[in-house]
Parts: structure tokens; sequence; C-alpha cells
């Protein structure tokens, strides 16, 4: 920014007696360091660099976004803080949910895009957005497609995660979200799409009319360091789209939502996962809704950080082809295949007489660990405990051996019968589990996931908190919009999220008119 720019900024802040405060940081700064966004006449601003779309953000839906618009002619920029690209996508499960895929039709599973809003609705509790929640779930099928074009592969078999009415979820043969990241940045590239690590978002830079046309930022940014990087601006064409995700990893920020999520308890997202980002929205005028709403992944254990390789062996193995119990009775306690809220909401119930938990077991044997990708590695680092027998089992964890027993007999009886008259769990894929060796971990939630964010239209335009109108030139997509899933977001629905309103994004920026911007 010129001398003359910033001293006439300066002065119309003056006068104004109160320019918009904005929390410097893409996600990750601290709260006292502030800067301030830029407002002024399009033919004063002068830009160290200008392209079509600025992309904040590149995990899943930050790359489809930019991917999207570049397949438009648009030229487009991503940026990100961190000094890898991915974010949370990188280290996600790589799990997405499709209704009536191809693979459905092949397995005989009838399914549509009217039950996939159904049990995402239903998981919500009601709070969802309907329109997004349409518009993303009609999206899951075409998608996937896209993501196979671009070369992301998908395991052949179909998984039925916990508050789904029907296996609908395809996983990368990786077992991980880099299977869709690596292939999105290749691709990326290809389309000489711009991709800058290390810059940090400090502000907007808006017009007269209160159009955002460009970014504050800091290049060769070192998280955490605030005070790391140089200035300069970047203008956009046609607009922002920011793709920043969530803020499990801002202690502070979720406890004020939620004050019982404190530091005792572990969090599943990489270490940029904070609030700053969403907060600069906020602070010209976009409209946050559920922010409270803070989901625990229940797969999580203990006995190791963050997302570790629990996550996955209890998704795939654990809780559709096994049982949990209360290590003190040896008797389950929930329903193994409800939606995450309700599953996370047990777990914690489980406590002695002084408030500490008591981390429950889940188990199963080798046929139900058979897919389980991670673990060898569980097992290397004792996540991940074997037993020959139950009584083996029973000792390992200090659970009553008689009592145990009982609860697998019991649950077999319930499996032949395809009834779980304890919990309604759903029976298609139950496995009966009676032959060892058995396979076993400690559980305990961890803050994983924010359902709320800032709230967009279909045409993911964010939207002013006093006119419900679109703040022109700023789009969002992913986990750093709010509304889609209400209470409590399905498993595998943060890829279908992602993807869809990613792609959205880019689509209806790259539709939008240019304007003309200067370079400095």
């Amino acid at each position: 920014m010129t001398k003359q720019l910033r001293d006439q900024v300066s002065r119309r802040r003056f006068l104004k007696g109160g320019a918009t405060l904005g929390i410097s940081g893409l996600a990750g700064l601290s709260l006292s360091t502030q800067a301030q966004s830029i407002s002024a006449k399009t033919t004063e601003i002068k830009f160290d660099e200008i392209v079509d779309i600025i992309v904040v953000g590149s995990g899943f839906a930050g790359l489809s976004a930019a991917l999207q618009a570049a397949e438009k002619g648009a030229s487009v920029m991503v940026i990100d803080k961190m000094p890898v690209f991915g974010g949370n996508s990188a280290i996600n499960g790589g799990a997405m949910a499709v209704a009536d895929s191809k693979l459905q039709h092949a397995k005989g599973v009838k399914d549509s895009v009217t039950l996939m809003v159904s049990d995402m609705f239903k998981a919500g509790r009601g709070m969802n957005d309907p329109q997004m929640l349409k518009l993303v779930c009609n999206g899951t099928s075409e998608s996937q497609q896209w993501l196979e074009s671009h070369g992301v592969r998908w395991k052949p078999f179909l998984q039925h995660f916990g508050g789904h009415s029907v296996p609908r979820v395809l996983q990368t043969i990786e077992s991980s979200g880099a299977g869709i990241v690596r292939p999105l940045l290749k691709a990326a590239k290809a389309k000489n799409v711009a991709l800058r690590n290390q810059v940090n978002l400090v502000g907007f830079v808006k017009n007269e009319q209160g159009h955002v046309i460009g970014i504050e930022a800091k290049e060769e940014f070192h998280f955490p360091r605030a005070n790391s990087g140089h200035k300069r601006l970047i203008g956009a064409r046609k607009g922002v789209i920011m793709a920043t995700g969530g803020f499990s990893r801002d202690i502070p920020y979720r406890q004020i939502q939620q004050p019982k999520l404190t530091a005792e308890l572990d969090s599943t997202n990489h270490a940029g996962a904070t609030a700053d980002a969403l907060k600069q929205m906020m602070l010209i005028g976009a409209n946050p809704v559920h922010l409270d709403q803070i989901q625990l992944g229940p797969w999580a254990s203990p006995d190791e950080k963050g997302f570790g390789t629990a996550s996955q062996f209890n998704t795939i193995a654990t809780y559709p082809s096994g049982i949990v119990v209360d290590v003190r009775t040896g008797k389950r306690f929930f329903n193994e295949l409800a939606d995450r809220k309700e599953r996370a909401d047990a777990i914690m119930t489980r406590r002695d007489d002084d408030g500490k938990p008591v981390y429950p077991v889940g188990f199963t044997n080798a046929e139900g660990a058979k897919k389980a990708q991670t673990l060898a590695w569980g097992m290397k680092y004792n996540v991940i405990q074997k037993a020959e027998t139950l009584d083996e089992l029973a000792k390992l964890y200090g659970i009553p051996a008689d009592a145990l027993k009982q609860q697998v007999t019991d649950w077999n009886k319930a499996v032949r019968a395809g009834h779980d008259a304890e919990f309604g769990r759903p029976m298609q894929k139950a496995l009966v589990i009676e032959q060892g060796p058995w396979y076993a971990v400690r559980m305990w939630p961890k803050v994983h996931y924010c359902m709320g964010g800032v709230r967009v239209n279909t045409q993911s335009q964010v939207l002013d908190l006093i006119t419900d109108k679109p703040i022109i030139g700023l789009f969002a997509a992913g986990e750093a919009t709010g509304g889609i899933h209400g209470a409590s977001r399905l498993g595998a629905c943060a890829v279908a999220e992602g993807v869809v309103t990613g792609r959205n994004a880019g689509s209806q920026c790259a539709s939008r008119t240019s304007i003309k911007l200067k370079l400095a």
C-alpha cells in the first residue's frame, strides 16, 4: 500500500470516528494483535498483486473452490497460513457420504438424496438450514465423479457410518483425506492456480460500496508468531472465498461457546484451526450461526494425541462390527451406530464419583478388524491391544470377566435375531463375534468439528448480520459456514460438504463480472 493511500485511509477513519477493527490472522494469531480492514474508493487503492479470485484456506472446500473456478476460466490464488497445504482435510479420514452412488447400485443398496437429507436433518436435531442441506446432498454423486476425474480413488466397498440409514460412505484407498487433497493440488497446479503457503489473512479490502475487493495479508508468515511476515495488498476482481475451516483448536474461543470444552479435552484438529478468520468475517458484518454447536469425535482414544490410529480403527471396525462396554460392568450402554453427538454424549457420562473419566473399551474380533488399516500402527504404539481370549481381554482392562462374556453372548443372540432390544442399533451389517483374537481400544471423545460458522445462501455468498443480504464479493464454503449440519454432523459429511460447497462457491464467484483494479 502506498504512503498516500495509507494517509487517506487513516484520515477517513479518523473523520468517521470508527473504522472496522479486525483481529489479525487467518486462523491462529493472538487476540491482542489487531489490524484494520481497509475501506476506500476502488480508484484510490493500488494492489501489490491482482487475480480474479482469492481463496483463503487449502482444505477440501478451498481446493475444490479454486479448481472449479479455474475450470471456468478464472485466475485463482489460494493462500494458507500454514507451511503445508491441506489443513484438517489432509488428516481427515478420507470418507465421503454419497447419496445414490454407482457403488450403491452395484451392491444393491437403495438410497436417495431425500433419505440422506432426512438422516442429516435428524442428526442435526432439526436445526439444519434446509436449502443448504439439499444443496449438499444433491451434489454428492456428481462431486464424487468430479473427484474421480481428478484422480481420487476409493476402496471397492461401502461403509455404514453411525446415523446413516444405509451404507453410503466411500473412503479413499489411503484411508486419509490426503487421498483427496493431493489429487486436487495436482489438478490445481495444472490449471495454473497460484498456491501460496505461509500467507496469513490480516483483513479485507472494501470499496466505497462496501464490496470486498481484496485482502491485506502477511507473506512469509510463521505460525504462530503474530508479528512475523510482511504485509501486501492482493486484489480480487471477482471475489474472495473463505474456506478457513473451524476453530476446534482455539481453546479460549471454543470455551466462550461451550464452557465445558476446556483444555482437558484434546482435539483431532491441526494447530492452526482457530477462530481468527471467522472473527474477520464477523467484523465486516457476517452473520454467525450455531457457533455453540461443537462436535466431539466419539471414536477417539485418550491413549494418543490428535486424530491418531484409534479413530480409523473404531470407525471401520469397532463401531460397525463390535461393541463398546463400561469397564466397571462389562455392559454396553449405548447404540454404537447412533449419530456422533449421541455416542459422544453417552461416552462422556462414564465418570467416577469425583467426575474423572472412566474410559470405556470398544472391541471386535479378527473378522471385524480385517479392514482396519491402522490396526498394526495402533498395536505398535499400544493404543490397540490384542487378546486371545475374553478372559485375557477382561484382565487387560480390569473388566469383570463373567459379565463381559455374558454381554458378548447376549450381543450375538441379538445379532442372530436381527434386533437390538436394548438400544435399537441397526443390525443389517452387525457381526457375530464369537472367536478371538480380540482387538480393543480405550475410548474418549475429542473436540472435532464446528457446526457453526457464517451464514451463507445457496450461491455461497456470505450474508450480512443486519440486512441478511449478501456481502458483495465475499463467499464462504466448508466448515467456515454454519447451519448445514445443525446440532450434529453425521460422519463422512464433512468431505461431502467441503467438496460440494467449495465447488459451488468457486462456480458462483467465477460467474461474477470482473471489476477493474489497479496495481501499485
